[in-house]
């Protein structure tokens, strides 16, 4: 089991290389094609490739009211008074539910024995001649990659989010 600093040391050695060129999709699911890079700790020369898809589902948007409702469970009254206050002012507050899926039927993973900058190129020059916009390429910690790959979803949740609202708000659902 990984320890908090295993995680922290994990986040801060996430490098995104290449990000997708598209944001999460407002009104469909987005495929992102991954390729996590890291180092072997005890081989010199020895880098692991991780490839895979993560399916990032339709953002949801969640009302003010049901905000409020997550927001209290198994909190005090204070909990409870800044959730009426988030129910009683929906014209200030949106919330969007993100949803992942990590495809392991399309994971795959292989060692290369070149240093990890060699084999960072290489992929450079795979992902180019493909020309995909939902291709992301990573380095990250080897023995904490899933904790890397989770940052990376997160901070795709995070960029995502504006264009999400906008679309919504565009649409006349926010």
């Amino acid at each position: 089991m990984l320890s908090d600093h295993h995680f922290q040391y994990a986040m801060e050695n996430t490098e995104v290389i290449l990000a997708p060129d598209r944001h999460i999709q407002t009104f469909g699911s987005t495929l992102i094609n991954y390729y996590l890079v890291t180092e072997d700790m005890d081989q010199l020369s020895l880098t692991r490739v991780r490839e895979g898809k993560i399916q990032a589902e339709r953002p949801q948007i969640i009302s003010p009211d049901q905000m409020a409702k997550l927001l209290v469970e198994g909190f005090g009254e204070k909990a409870e008074a800044f959730a009426d206050f988030i129910s009683g002012h929906p014209e200030h507050f949106s919330f969007l539910k993100y949803g992942f899926k990590m495809k392991k039927d399309e994971f795959q993973s292989y060692d290369a024995h070149e240093p990890k900058e060699a084999v960072l190129e290489k992929i450079k020059q795979q992902v180019a001649s493909k020309n995909d916009p939902f291709a992301a390429i990573l380095t990250g910690v080897d023995d904490a990659w899933e904790v890397s790959l989770l940052k990376f979803m997160v901070d795709m949740m995070n960029s995502s989010s504006m264009n999400n609202f906008n679309d919504f708000r565009r649409k006349g659902l926010l």
